[in-house]
C-alpha cells in the first residue's frame, strides 16, 4: 500500500505583467519519501516553490495538504501549517549569531520578554550537533564561509518541527562530505514519517537522495515517476527538451610550456600555508578541497581580496601586487567569485552596466564614459557567452541563474585576462548552462589564457581540468596529472 500523500499541488499557475512564469505547475509528494523537482533555470521552479511556501501568490491551480485545500498568504501561515523551506538565495543577518538567525523571532525568554541566551545558544549547539554541522553556535554571520552559511540555513530548516520541508539547491555552496552529512539528516527525518521537496542542479545527488521525481520545463510540468525506473541520461532529456552531448573538453588542448602563474610559499595564516604551483597558458588546473580547505581563500589572497603572510606571485614572470584588485586586473587577472549575488553582481543594474564594470577604464577618455563603446562591448559579450536577454538594458536580476552567471563570466572576460581564476562557476546552474560554462572556458584557455578552477563536485573537475590540485586543511596536498583519477580517490585525498 502506497503512503498516503502529503502535498498535492494540480494546474498551478502564475504570471507577472501577462508574461506567464509558470503555466502549469504539479507535484504529488508522499509521506516518508524524498521527491525530486527538475528543470533547467526558468522552468518555473522557484516560482511554484514560491507559490507553496505563500511567498508568492498563484493566480490559479489547487493546493491540497493532507487532503484539505490551503491557500497561504505568507511564509508565516505554510510555517504554522507545518511547511518549512530552504532558499537557494542565502540571506543571513550578517551581524546576528548563528544561533540568533536560526532561532530569530523564535528565541527561548524569560519572563516572556528578555532573551535567554544561554538556552539559546545551549539549543543551538544541540541543534548542530545533530545535524553533525561543524559550526560554532556564537560565531557571527559575517565572519561564515559561504559554505557555513549555507549549513545555518540548513539548520534553520531543520529547527522547524515540519512534515513538509522545501530544499531548493540546499548543496550548491558546500562540498560531497557535507552533503552526505545532509542527506543523513534527511533519512532521519523521513524515517519520521515528513516530506522532502529537493531541487537541485547536481543530478548525482538526485539519484542518491531522491525517491519519486518531476520535471518542468518552460513553466510546465512534463512528467513525474519513481527514480529507480529512469537514469541520468532520461533525465536529461526531460530537463532539457533534447539529447544532450557531454564534450570531453581536454581532447586536443595543449600546454604551452612556459609559466602563466607562479604562486611560490603562499601562505595567509588560519586559512592556508606554504601554498606552490605553477599554471601555464592553454591549461586548466583545477582545485578540489572539502569545506574549510583554504580553496576559496587561496583565490582571494592571490586576486588580492586579501594579504598573504608570506609567500608570492607572479604572473608572466612579474610580481602581482597584493591586497590590490584593481592592480591586479590590470596586469591581466580576474576572478569569478564564488556568490554571484553578493560579490559577482550589481542586481539592480543593468546587463550592459554589469558587463562592463571591470573595463570602464578601457571604456573611458578624460575620464567620460564612451556609451557607444560600452554598448558595443556588451552587445559583443551577450553575443560572444549567448546570453538570453531582451536588451542589455534590462536589470540582471530578471536574468535566469545561468545567464547571470554568464554575464559574472563576460565581466571578467571584458578585461581581456590571460589568467582567469573561477571560484565554483556553475554553483546553481542547470546542467545546458554547465556544458556552456566548460565551454567558455575551454575555448578560453585554447586561445592561449591560464585558468583555475575551484569547484565542490568532483566530476566537474576531472572532466574539465589538465591537472587537479588536491587542499586539505589548508595545504597543498598533491597536484594530479592523472586522467583515470576516480570520485573516490579526490575524496580520499582531501580527507
Amino acid at each position: 500500500m502506497a503512503p498516503p500523500l502529503l502535498l498535492q499541488a494540480e494546474h498551478v499557475a502564475k504570471a507577472y505583467a501577462g508574461i506567464p512564469a509558470l503555466r502549469d505547475g504539479r507535484l504529488s509528494l508522499r509521506a516518508g519519501s524524498v521527491h525530486a523537482l527538475c528543470g533547467g533555470n526558468g522552468a518555473g521552479k522557484s516560482t511554484f516553490l514560491g507559490i507553496l511556501m505563500g511567498i508568492t501568490q498563484r493566480d490559479a491551480g489547487d493546493i491540497f495538504l493532507n487532503g484539505q485545500p490551503v491557500h497561504f498568504n505568507r511564509p508565516s501561515d505554510a510555517l504554522a501549517a507545518g511547511i518549512a523551506m530552504i532558499t537557494q538565495e542565502l540571506e543571513p543577518i550578517p551581524f546576528m549569531t548563528v544561533a540568533e538567525n536560526i532561532w530569530l523571532g523564535r528565541e527561548p525568554r524569560r519572563a516572556g520578554c528578555i532573551v535567554d541566551y544561554k538556552e539559546l545558544n545551549r539549543r543551538t549547539r544541540a541543534l548542530l550537533e545533530e545535524l553533525e554541522f561543524e559550526v560554532d553556535a556564537e560565531s557571527p554571520m559575517h565572519r561564515l564561509s559561504v559554505a557555513q552559511i549555507q549549513l545555518v540555513e540548513i539548520a534553520k530548516a531543520f529547527s522547524h518541527d515540519c512534515e513538509v520541508m522545501i530544499m531548493d539547491e540546499p548543496t550548491s555552496a558546500i562540498g560531497e562530505r557535507e552533503a552526505e552529512t545532509l542527506f543523513k539528516a534527511i533519512r532521519r527525518l523521513t524515517a519520521r514519517g515528513a516530506g522532502i521537496v529537493y531541487v537541485s542542479h547536481r543530478l548525482s545527488e538526485l539519484a542518491q537522495i531522491a525517491d519519486e521525481y518531476t520535471i518542468f520545463r518552460d513553466g510546465a510540468f512534463v512528467e513525474s515517476g519513481r527514480m529507480a525506473d529512469i537514469d541520468r541520461a532520461h533525465l536529461v532529456r526531460g530537463i532539457v527538451g533534447q539529447e544532450l552531448q557531454s564534450i570531453d573538453h581536454k581532447i586536443g588542448r595543449e600546454c604551452r610550456k612556459e609559466t602563466c602563474l607562479s604562486v611560490e610559499g603562499l601562505s595567509r595564516d588560519g586559512e592556508f600555508q606554504d601554498i606552490s604551483l605553477q599554471v601555464r597558458p592553454g591549461e586548466i588546473l583545477g582545485i578540489y578541497g572539502l569545506m574549510g580547505s583554504g580553496r576559496s581563500e587561496f583565490l582571494n589572497c592571490i586576486y588580492g581580496l586579501t594579504l598573504p603572510d608570506s609567500g608570492s606571485v607572479m604572473l608572466k614572470g612579474k610580481p602581482l601586487p597584493t591586497g590590490v584588485p584593481a592592480s591586479t586586473i590590470a596586469a591581466g587577472m580576474s576572478l569569478v567569485t564564488e556568490d554571484r549575488k553578493e560579490s559577482g553582481l550589481v542586481l539592480n543594474g543593468s546587463v550592459m552596466a554589469n558587463i562592463a564594470l571591470s573595463a570602464y577604464k578601457s571604456l573611458s577618455s578624460w575620464s567620460l564614459i564612451s556609451a557607444r563603446k560600452e554598448n558595443e562591448l556588451a552587445q559583443q559579450m551577450v553575443k560572444r557567452l549567448h546570453i538570453k536577454t531582451a536588451s542589455v538594458n534590462l536589470p540582471v536580476e530578471s536574468m535566469s541563474g545561468g545567464n547571470q552567471q554568464k554575464v559574472v563570466l563576460a565581466k571578467c572576460l571584458s578585461t581581456q585576462p590571460i589568467c582567469l581564476l573561477c571560484d565554483e562557476p556553475t554553483r546553481g546552474i542547470d546542467e545546458g548552462a554547465k556544458q556552456e560554462i566548460y565551454h567558455l572556458l575551454d575555448e578560453f584557455v585554447r586561445a592561449g589564457g591560464a585558468a583555475i578552477v575551484v569547484s565542490s563536485e568532483a566530476p566537474e573537475l576531472l572532466h574539465l581540468s589538465d591537472r587537479i590540485a588536491v587542499f586539505k586543511g589548508g595545504r597543498l596536498v598533491t597536484i594530479s596529472t592523472d586522467t583515470a583519477l576516480s570520485q573516490e580517490a579526490l575524496l580520499s585525498l582531501a580527507s
